[in-house]
């Protein structure tokens, strides 16, 4: 049979399997029925594997932070009541005081320049619409801003008074945000002005301008500025041209900070002024990775993705002269988290391969370094863990895959089984660092590798642009190269080793595809929130990310055979090694029906598979119980499966 008549076959009953295929409609916990999620409730994991997890779960590191105004206080996030909460340190290694409590993900934001309040996000069961609140600075009772069912509440600034608070809605469209402000004094709201689409403010000016991003795709956007006193929009930078832009005001009229791929296939900084962009960052391989300039806009900081390793930057933002930061051998990331509204003071969080982040405060005006938070290594030396090394693998068609990999000891016997874990996204990268993660299934005896296949972001745009819309029936191989060239290079005196496969979000999506599409080429699964069908995820998706994705994946109408191509689901026939699937009830990025039409055509296979769906969980467990479930059983079907 001839290529061109097998492949025209192949559309023609994929195009059948999947008119075919389950198919479902809704989003969120009420879309399934209560029985389903009583049905699929996670079962109890054996006590020792509980255990495990557990102890692996209390190596934390505290967010980094924001600090007080004055400097003497540090508000930061925890998850050690098992719940991500806010707490507060008044000074070095001090005694934390907790800020908020109960079942809830509640975030700090900002505090005001009086220091009188915080500004807090709150979610309610990984559902993603958060509300907006303020705390007193000293604690207690909080105050809604606003918080309604169904609506996204962001905050954006406060205003350099202390007056109000900025924030965007989609309470009136639930595709596109409203943009208010709220004075705190008279706790009364003003509508300021509604945008189509997905906007943000980016920075604000103390006369009331703003900036504003519209994004055009998960990366790419757009840059446009609001006038107070016209109440009117005029283009900055990028209108029209679907590349990535991140815009701050400069110290002086008419001068803007950009971070942009415009001008070549990396990010650089760059300086602009009337329009005319000068470089800052030097050019280079590697991606400028994010930028922030301080309240006073005297200091710029930046940091740069060195192959999965961050370093950071500073400089005058008037002369872009270097300035000296304090050195940290043998970190693999070093970042400007932020610092004090007068920008004397930033905090610099500092993550090893073998140590949990630290976060330190710089002083600039004395020099003074100091360690504020220390994380937490109950029980564990993490000195021992593996420390991830850089390696890559080839494809078919060439290209060179970066990977990180982490290893046991040693094997007994040999050949290590391998776990690859694909990142979410798909515009994410693995990286190295400090992985408790990663280290629990090593300490099981697994090599656990960490690819970043086409697609992934840090190496450039050609290659982070390379998977978009129907490309990605040409690059995604990469997923099955993997697998092959493993059982090949790391095979033991003619013993192939056994590999699962696992991710998260596009992650998941990536492990299902792998046991379809490539079914054969790992021996077993685990998939948590990942699209078995790229359609009915279109179709069911949270209407303000419809458009973001279908700018990365296709269109349903025009780029619809190539859906049906990339969709697992279209291979199910296929599928013949075990697979877990687990999925958040209440995730409004990938819906809750895309696990259950997976786990019901895997059955119809005679497959083992396995379901767990978390009634009170949204895109990944965030509660600390679902966690342990979650990567318990995960370590428990890959021990199943794999080890001999």
């Amino acid at each position: 049979m001839k290529p061109t008549l097998l492949a025209l076959l192949l559309g023609t009953t994929l195009a059948a399997q999947a008119a075919e295929a389950p198919t479902y409609q809704g989003l969120g916990a009420d879309s399934v029925s209560a029985a389903t999620l009583e049905k699929f409730r996670a079962k109890a994991l054996p006590a020792e594997l509980s255990r495990k997890v557990q102890s692996v779960l209390d190596l934390r590191a505290p967010g980094a932070g924001i600090l007080s105004p004055d400097g003497q206080s540090l508000y930061f996030g925890w998850r050690v009541t098992g719940s991500a909460q806010v707490w507060r340190i008044d000074g070095p290694q001090r005694f934390p005081v907790q800020m908020t409590g109960g079942e809830d993900a509640t975030n700090v934001l900002d505090i005001t320049p009086d220091g009188q309040w915080l500004l807090l996000s709150r979610d309610r069961k990984g559902e993603e619409n958060p509300g907006l609140y303020l705390q007193p600075a000293k604690g207690g009772a909080l105050t809604a801003i606003q918080h309604l069912p169904g609506v996204q509440t962001f905050f954006e600034f406060v205003s350099d008074d202390g007056r109000y608070v900025y924030y965007r809605s989609n309470d009136e469209v639930r595709d596109s945000y409203t943009f208010y402000r709220y004075d705190i004094r008279t706790a009364k709201k003003e509508k300021l002005f509604e945008r189509k689409g997905y906007w943000s403010i980016i920075d604000h000016r103390a006369d009331g301008s703003l900036l504003l991003q519209k994004a055009a795709s998960n990366v790419a956007a757009e840059i446009w500025a609001w006038s107070p006193s016209t109440r009117e929009f005029s283009p900055v930078i990028g209108q029209g041209e679907a590349e990535e832009h991140d815009v701050r005001f400069g110290s002086q009229p008419g001068e803007f900070f950009v971070q942009t791929n415009k001008l070549g296939d990396v990010r650089r900084l760059y300086r602009m002024v009337g329009g005319k962009l000068s470089p800052i960052s030097p050019e280079g391989k590697w991606d400028v990775a994010g930028f922030a300039l301080d309240k006073p806009k005297q200091k710029l900081y930046y940091s740069v993705n060195e192959a999965g390793y961050t370093k950071s930057y500073a400089l005058d933002a008037r002369t872009l002269k270097p300035l000296k930061l304090p050195a940290f051998p043998g970190a693999d990331h070093v970042s400007i988290a932020g610092g004090t509204r007068d920008g004397q003071r930033i905090i610099i969080g500092v993550e090893t391969a073998t140590a949990p982040r630290s976060n330190y405060v710089l002083d600039w005006k004395s020099g003074k370094l100091t360690q504020w938070v220390l994380p937490s290594t109950p029980e564990i030396d993490t000195r021992q863990f593996a420390v991830a090394s850089l390696e890559s693998y080839p494809t078919r068609d060439g290209a060179q895959i970066p990977m990180f990999v982490r290893r046991p000891a040693q094997c007994k016997p040999a050949p290590c089984p391998i776990v690859v874990h694909f990142h979410g996204g798909p515009e994410a990268q693995s990286d190295a660092g400090f992985s408790p993660y990663a280290q629990l299934f090593v300490d099981a005896g697994f090599i656990y590798v960490e690819p970043n296949v086409r697609g992934s972001d840090g190496y450039g745009k050609a290659w982070l642009n390379s998977d978009n819309g129907a490309k990605r029936l040409d690059v995604v191989s990469d997923i099955e190269d993997a697998a092959i060239y493993m059982k090949r290079a790391w095979a033991k005196d003619g013993v192939v080793p056994k590999i699962g496969v696992m991710g998260g979000s596009y992650g998941g999506y990536s492990t299902l595809f792998a046991m379809t599409r490539y079914a054969g080429a790992y021996d077993a699964g685990v998939a948590t929130v990942g699209m078995s069908s790229l359609l009915t995820f279109l179709e069911n998706t949270a209407p303000y990310r419809r458009a973001l994705r279908v700018a990365e994946y296709g269109d349903p109408v025009k780029d619809r055979e190539a859906l049906i191509k990339l969709s697992p689901i279209s291979y199910i026939e296929q599928l013949k090694d075990p697979l877990l699937i687990i999925q958040g009830a209440s995730d409004p990025r990938v819906p809750v029906g895309e696990a259950v039409q997976m786990y019901e055509a895997a059955q119809k296979r005679g497959v083992a598979a396995e379901l767990i769906l978390f009634a009170d969980e949204g895109h990944g467990a965030a509660k600390r119980e679902n966690q342990v479930a979650s990567i318990g059983h995960t370590l428990r079907f890959f021990q199943t499966y794999l080890q001999r």
